[in-house]
């Protein structure tokens, strides 16, 4: 079964970050057998987990990061999400913030210290 991750309460995405994200991506290409490729994300570095049907989550470089995953949960307006997660005691990590070619995202942590990334996709917002 295939679910498309613009479906609007999907986990659509997954992302390592941290300080050493090539030990990370050798760590889990070996225990997973997930294929890393190098995708282009403007300035920045970015390596995507590659399935046969495309991209499914990705590697990105943060120094500060201890290292952790994170779920994007794809959602119809990431403003509204964010700022109804904040009324209900959410800590916001990161602003709503536009991704080129991607779309807009936040990043939340809820009242029960659980941390997750809202999204939505640009194709979504035309």
């Amino acid at each position: 079964m295939t679910v498309d991750m613009k479906t609007i309460g999907n986990s659509g995405w997954v992302e390592f970050s941290g300080p050493n994200i090539a030990e990370a991506q050798e760590f889990y290409a070996k225990v997973i057998g997930w294929n890393i490729a190098p995708v282009p994300a403007g300035d920045m570095q970015y390596n995507a987990i590659m399935l046969e049907d495309g991209p499914i989550g990705g590697f990105s470089p943060i120094p500060s990061d201890k290292g952790g995953w994170i779920i994007y949960i794809t959602v119809v307006d990431v403003n509204t999400a964010t700022q109804t997660a904040k009324d209900l005691g959410a800590t916001i990590e990161v602003e709503p913030h536009d991704v080129p070619s991607v779309g807009r995202q936040s990043i939340i942590i809820d009242p029960q210290g659980g941390r997750i990334a809202l999204i939505t996709y640009e194709s979504m917002m035309a």
